[in-house]
């Protein structure tokens, strides 16, 4: 393969090549540079701003529709698939403070164990 750079006078497209890749390259500068200043991130965000305004009733109504179609499949909306994980996320933390304790519970008792304590039995009666 030859080198892009160089210009090859046996290439008819070579000039063309090379004139499009300087166009797209002072185009990416030019663009670099106009993105990364201040004015552009204000106008940016001022018409996203718009579009969000604007957006907003035709989005809640969308999920009126979606809501109530998914009522009518027996699915789940959103809301209730968050609030299911948040239930499930209480009983896994529970879950693993239970079995925190119950490890420390093991340990206690393995250490009265293994120190030759034992506990007395019951069901034997002094006389």
């Amino acid at each position: 393969m030859s080198d892009n750079n160089t210009f090859n006078p046996f290439d008819p497209t070579g000039m063309l090549k090379n004139m499009r890749d300087n166009y797209m390259d002072s185009w990416s500068k030019m663009m670099i540079q106009l993105v990364h200043t201040d004015e552009y991130a204000q106008a940016t965000g001022t018409m996203l701003d718009a579009w969000l305004a604007t957006s907003q009733p035709f989005r809640s109504v969308m999920e009126k529709v979606f809501t109530q179609v998914l009522a009518g499949l027996n699915m789940p909306s959103r809301p209730e698939v968050i609030s299911l994980a948040e239930r499930l996320t209480n009983i896994e933390m529970r879950l693993d403070d239970l079995d925190a304790k119950l490890d420390e519970l093991k340990q206690t008792t393995g250490k009265a164990a293994g120190s030759g304590k034992t506990k007395p039995n019951v069901a034997e009666k002094h006389p």
